[in-house]
């Protein structure tokens, strides 16, 4: 699954939007099984957090992939965060605050349905947001230049590097989406009556920008893919494949973590294992 990291510049255009894997349902079956398991040492572990970032077009898939990949997992393992609007409070914090609460403890996996990456993305394509934020040194759109991108994206690879150090795994999932694919999911949602409800104007709007928002995303995955909070490009007009790569890539990484193994019982517990068993069978 190499193919799908960011390791050098990019340009999306160049990189597939969908990849049909045979067999993709009954392979994730498979894999989520093992991710189970293997989160479940995680959680005995105790000493790493995992992050799964995921961002994409509207229609790209995010909520359905998270619920097929981690459908396995012990719900104590797994917390997902689906990040809206900016509320009240946490507009009067800086932008990053809300998910650095978010974050998975050690022994879980955080999901983050749309990410800080936000902050970057829909922002960048309506600068208009930003005046929201009340932010000292932004008093006008006019004040929004390429200097106070670069270092909000400094300040996102910061942020990465630092919770990387502190034992969080990173991953970082961009689901290409083709214009054409998403066209077809909008019209499904709007042909079948119990999907209307997840259909607004507001995405036809948005859809107008789209070349915009490959450009500022094309430009947000080279600038932030680092060795320590990598991004992967997932064709995502195919659904069960996007999904099976998805869930097989966090598979891959983590199980290259060797020391993520059960802790070793206490000395006195595991000399007595054979007493505390009788002491149970003889109650």
């Amino acid at each position: 699954m190499s193919e799908y990291k960011v390791t050098s510049k990019i340009s999306l255009k160049d990189r597939p939007t969908k990849v049909v894997i045979d067999d993709a349902e009954k392979q994730l079956k498979k894999i989520r099984k093992k991710l189970g398991k293997l989160q479940d040492t995680l959680y005995a572990h105790g000493k790493y957090a995992v992050l799964v970032c995921l961002q994409g077009m509207d229609t790209a898939g995010k909520d359905s992939l998270i619920r097929e990949v981690f459908k396995d997992f012990n719900a104590r393992g797994v917390v997902v965060h689906s990040f809206k609007v900016p509320t009240e409070l946490e507009l009067k914090h800086d932008y990053l605050w809300r998910h650095y609460i978010a974050l998975p403890a050690r022994g879980k996996f955080g999901v983050f349905n749309r990410t800080h990456y936000e902050n970057v993305l829909v922002t960048r394509v309506h600068p208009g947001y930003i005046l929201g934020e009340n932010i000292p040194s932004v008093n006008s759109v006019e004040d929004i230049d390429d200097a106070f991108w670069d270092k909000r994206f400094e300040q996102i690879n910061n942020f990465e590097k630092h919770i990387a150090e502190s034992g969080t795994i990173i991953f970082k999932f961009f689901l290409n989406l083709s214009k054409e694919e998403q066209k077809n999911r909008l019209l499904r949602r709007l042909n079948k009556q119990e999907k209307n409800w997840k259909f607004s104007p507001g995405d036809l709007k948005e859809r107008k920008l789209w070349d915009t928002y490959q450009v500022c995303y094309e430009d947000a995955i080279n600038r932030t893919s680092k060795e320590y909070a990598p991004w992967y490009t997932i064709p995502a007009d195919d659904k069960p494949s996007a999904r099976y790569i998805v869930a097989k890539i966090i598979y891959d990484t983590l199980k290259e973590y060797t020391d993520i193994e059960e802790p070793e019982l206490d000395d006195d517990i595991k000399a007595n294992i054979e007493l505390y068993k009788q002491q149970l069978k003889n109650e």
